[in-house]
């Protein structure tokens, strides 16, 4: 990676940024969670490979045809008990066990960073979670779905034909952000605050195309703080960055190199 406007550069530089900061907030892309083995929603084995990619995600097409969805996602998102937190997620666990890290601005919709423990999780784009019925409002969890889902002949059928229904006739709709859709308002709303406050955003496995989301680092920039990057592809804040770079798993070595100092054996 080329020096950006005298920029420190490589993993041990971003670690030592997070390091030297007081209030730290992460935000993480997909780039984090490809390191766990799931595929890139926009990279080549990824879901907009899928014919239907424009409609998986629509809230008028899941209205008027929900199995879009369910069939788009039966393994992106219903398999995603598969799936084990790697190692971006293990050192930003590490980070707020060090009392370091605020909170995480999530752009996924894994469930990794709980899975991995992190307890302050702003998922700006919704999150497989719950699923709520469209027509009264019921509630399910992602366990509960899945279950359904089993009890009509198994997981591996879910979205083909299987679209989960609640007792009223309603479908069961995932609380992912769908297009169409506001962006869910208290985590955004957390994800400002948290941005607002820190005095470093790190910044993990995002390119910062997709809005508004991408617009939170800015926020900690106008406040008087500190950005710091770690992504594959350049950003539209790499000009603004303390340090850059480029390596995920080299950069969560470095960190957990150096809180292995700071946290109780």
């Amino acid at each position: 990676m080329e020096s950006v406007r005298g920029a420190r550069m490589g993993a041990e530089a971003v670690a030592d940024a997070v390091m030297s900061a007081k209030c730290v907030a992460a935000m993480t892309g997909a780039g984090v969670s490809t390191l766990c083995g799931i595929p890139d929603f926009r990279g080549p084995q990824g879901l907009y490979r899928n014919p239907d990619a424009e409609r998986i995600f629509d809230i008028d097409w899941f209205d008027r045809d929900p199995s879009v969805y369910y069939r788009g996602c039966r393994e992106l998102v219903y398999g995603l008990g598969g799936f084990a937190p790697g190692p971006v997620h293990a050192v930003l666990k590490k980070l707020e066990d060090a009392g370091r890290l605020a909170g995480v601005i999530t752009q996924n919709i894994d469930m990794l960073h709980q899975k991995a423990g992190s307890s302050r999780v702003y998922e700006v784009h919704g999150s497989p979670a719950m699923h709520h019925c469209r027509l009264c409002g019921d509630a399910k969890t992602f366990g509960e779905i899945m279950r359904m889902a089993e009890a009509n002949g198994g997981a591996a059928r879910l979205g083909d034909p299987y679209v989960p229904r609640c007792a009223c006739g309603g479908v069961y709709k995932p609380d992912i952000t769908f297009f169409g859709e506001a962006l869910p308002e208290a985590a955004f709303a957390g994800a400002q605050e948290l941005a607002i406050k820190a005095d470093l955003m790190l910044v993990l496995g995002t390119s910062l195309t997709v809005y508004p989301a991408a617009g939170l680092p800015r926020l900690t920039l106008q406040k008087g703080g500190r950005v710091a990057i770690v992504n594959a592809q350049p950003t539209s804040l790499d000009g603004e960055a303390t340090a850059l770079a480029d390596d995920l798993e080299a950069f969560a070595k470095a960190l957990s190199d150096r809180l292995a100092g700071v946290l109780p054996r």
